[in-house]
C-alpha cells in the first residue's frame, strides 16, 4: 500500500477512536524508543546519537537504543521509518544528506523527507574537516589543490556513501577550486576511513569527532575547516574561506525525526526533553570537545533549516553535477 494511503487509513482510524485511545505525550513512552542511525557503526552520526540517546535514557525512564542501519545512502532506513508507528517509539537520525541532498539526486526514493516525517529537533551542526593521507606530497590547502590540478583524476578521495555529509563536502570544494578527483563512496564512515589511513585513497572530508584523533597521532593532514571561522580545537588549520573562496561554508548536521502522524505532543516532548539533554554536562563537554554546535529548537525551527538547506544544495548538486554514483 502506498505510503500516503496508509498514512490517510491510519489517520482515518484514529480519528475514529475514543480521544483516550490516541497516543499521547501523558502516556510517552510506554517502551523502549528505537533510535535509527542510517549509518553503520564509527562516524560521526552515531556520535552524535549515541551522546544524546544516554542522556535521553536517563530522563525518560525507558532505553533509547541506537539501531544503525547503513546502506543505500541511506534511504532503506528512510523508508522503514516512514512505514513505522507513529507513536513516539521509532525515531530517525536526518542528516544534510538525507533531508536536503538525496531528494534531489534520487528522484524516485520511495517516500517524501517533507510529507512523510516530522522534524522534532535540530541535534547538532558539527564541522566538515578536509584531511589528506601524509603520503600525498602537499603541506597546505594551497599545495594541494596545485598537486590535484597538476594530476588530474589521479587521486581519489573516499566518503560514507552517495549522499554522505563528506561527499558533499568534496564535490562542492571541487567545484569552487576547479580540482578534479575520483569519488570512491564506501558504506560508512568507518570502512573509508580504513581505506585512507592505509593510503588507498589520498583525500576525504569527514565531521572532527572522526577525524580528529588520526590528526593528533599524524596519521592523517588536516588541510582546512568547512567553517567560516578556525576551530579551537585545530588552531592552526584554516578555512577553506581564508584560502581565498569566499563564503565557503559546509558542515554536518544531525537532527531527530518521527514518522508523519506523530502526535504533535510527543513531538513537543521529545523537542523539549532533548533540549534538556543537549544542555546536560556530559553533551556539552562533548559537544564542545568535537567543536559541535547543539541545537535543541522547536520542530518549526527545525523545519525551516532543512528547507533552507534543501534549497542551497539543490542548487550545488545541479551545479556541481553530483550524481549517485
Amino acid at each position: 500500500m502506498p505510503i500516503a494511503r496508509r498514512q490517510f487509513l491510519c489517520t482515518s482510524a484514529a480519528l475514529a477512536l475514543p480521544a483516550a485511545a490516541q497516543p499521547s505525550a501523558s502516556g510517552w513512552p510506554k517502551q523502549s524508543i528505537r533510535f535509527v542511525v542510517p549509518f553503520a557503526p564509527g562516524g560521526t552520526s552515531e556520535i552524535v546519537a549515541r551522546t544524546v540517546a544516554h542522556e535521553l535514557t536517563k530522563q525518560l525512564g525507558q532505553t533509547v537504543f541506537v539501531d544503525n542501519r547503513g546502506g543505500g545512502a541511506g534511504l532503506p532506513a528512510m523508508q522503514e521509518v516512514a512505514k513505522a508507528a507513529p507513536d513516539g517509539h521509532t525515531l530517525i537520525l536526518g542528516h544534510v544528506g538525507s533531508l536536503a541532498v538525496n531528494p534531489y539526486i534520487f528522484p524516485n526514493q520511495p517516500y517524501d523527507v517533507n510529507k512523510d516525517f516530522v522534524p522534532v529537533t535540530l541535534l547538532a551542526k558539527v564541522p566538515n574537516l578536509f584531511v589528506i593521507h601524509p603520503d600525498v606530497p602537499a603541506k597546505d590547502f594551497r599545495e594541494f589543490v596545485a598537486h590535484v590540478k597538476k594530476n588530474p583524476g589521479r587521486l581519489n578521495y573516499g566518503s560514507a556513501g552517495n549522499a554522505s555529509a563528506g561527499h558533499l563536502a568534496m564535490e562542492y570544494l571541487k567545484l569552487v577550486t576547479g580540482m578534479f578527483m575520483t569519488h570512491i563512496p564506501y558504506r560508512d564512515t568507518g570502512p573509508q576511513l580504513t581505506d585512507l589511513l592505509a593510503g588507498r585513497t589520498q583525500a576525504s572530508s569527514a565531521g572532527l569527532p572522526a577525524m580528529l584523533p588520526y590528526i593528533k597521532s599524524g596519521k592523517l593532514r588536516a588541510i582546512a575547516v568547512g567553517t567560516p571561522q578556525r576551530l579551537a580545537a585545530l588552531p592552526d588549520v584554516p578555512t577553506v574561506a581564508e584560502m581565498g573562496f569566499k563564503d565557503f561554508e559546509t558542515s554536518q548536521w544531525y537532527g531527530i525525526l518521527a514518522p508523519a502522524g506523530t502526535p504533535a505532543d510527543i513531538v513537543r516532548k521529545l523537542q523539549e526533553e532533548s533540549l534538556k539533554a543537549l544542555k546536560s554536562n556530559a553533551v556539552t563537554e562533548r559537544f564542545t570537545a568535537d567543536g559541535a554546535t547543539g541545537g535543541g529548537g522547536p520542530s518549526s525551527e527545525f523545519a525551516a533549516y532543512i528547507a533552507q538547506q534543501q534549497k542551497i544544495w539543490k542548487e550545488i548538486v545541479r551545479r556541481a553535477g553530483i550524481k549517485a554514483d
